[in-house]
């Protein structure tokens, strides 16, 4: 339990990520619930994010409590003066281009649906671009071109992150390898991993257990890990040595992966013109 509460959000939202192991089951889906959607934190109210968070009214009160505040109230202040300062977020973005282009969900046309998609997408990719750090991007690049060969994970929903990065670090003459765990045999592959190469984790929700034991094994090796994944308190996160937590457009509960796959292509063609600066 914290003893004094965050004086700003972002400090806030950097204790629950170093707390969260700690923190009780029930508490845990109230961190993620506060880091992925801060905005309805802000404005709404205990029993609404109760509802949204799938926790009891009174697990509110604990969780602020367990972070220094006197009660639910004065949490939601600290959201709502840091979220009052800034510029409308993506959910907001999401909600505008609703209401200017509609979403009639008994209108399932192709034309309606890839209007609906095309304007998603493109909130979508705003946001990575408004939130994706240049500092976390140059580390990532930095580890890459000092790796030895890169080892590439992600299943089911993730793979197509995965098998696209293996492709494109191919096409710019990088050894890049596939944990694709043919035959079940992640753990064998991933025993090839050496502290002079690097692994790419991509993890989605509910974040698979191949990609979680692949990643945990290539850290205790020392092995640097970069990790593309969908909320800062994913299980991954706490072991990356760059997380880029990446916010995907998502209509009728069928989710992109537009912005995950430009994030892969910025990287690949980053490292590519780094490689060609190391050797001019």
């Amino acid at each position: 339990m914290i003893d004094t509460p965050a004086d700003s959000l972002s400090e806030l939202k950097e204790t629950i990520k170093q707390q969260h192991p700690t923190l009780s089951k029930r508490l845990q889906q109230v961190a993620e619930f506060v880091l992925d959607a801060p905005r309805e934190v802000a404005f709404g109210t205990v029993a609404v994010l109760s509802k949204d968070a799938g926790v009891h009214p009174s697990t509110w009160v604990r969780f602020a409590n367990a972070f220094g505040f006197s009660g639910f109230s004065e949490m939601q202040k600290l959201f709502q003066q840091s979220l009052m300062e800034e510029s409308p977020s993506y959910q907001d973005r999401i909600r505008m281009a609703r209401d200017a282009y509609g979403e009639d969900k008994n209108e399932h046309s192709p034309y309606q649906l890839l209007n609906r998609f095309s304007h998603a997408n493109a909130m979508a990719l705003e946001h990575l671009g408004e939130t994706t750090q240049a500092a976390d991007l140059d580390r990532a690049i930095k580890i890459l071109s000092n790796a030895q060969a890169a080892h590439i994970v992600g299943v089911r929903r993730a793979f197509v992150v995965a098998s696209y990065f293996a492709y494109a670090l191919r096409h710019i003459d990088r050894k890049a390898y596939l944990v694709d765990g043919v035959g079940g045999m992640y753990k064998e592959q991933a025993s090839s991993l050496d502290m002079d190469d690097v692994l790419i984790a991509v993890s989605f929700h509910p974040y698979a257990t191949e990609t979680q034991d692949v990643a945990k094994s290539a850290a205790e090796k020392g092995v640097p890990l970069i990790v593309i994944t969908d909320n800062q308190v994913s299980p991954l996160a706490s072991i990356a040595s760059v997380c880029f937590v990446v916010k995907e457009a998502e209509i009728d509960s069928f989710r992109s992966l537009s912005s995950s796959l430009c994030l892969a292509q910025a990287l690949s063609i980053g490292l590519a013109y780094e490689l060609e600066n190391q050797n001019a």
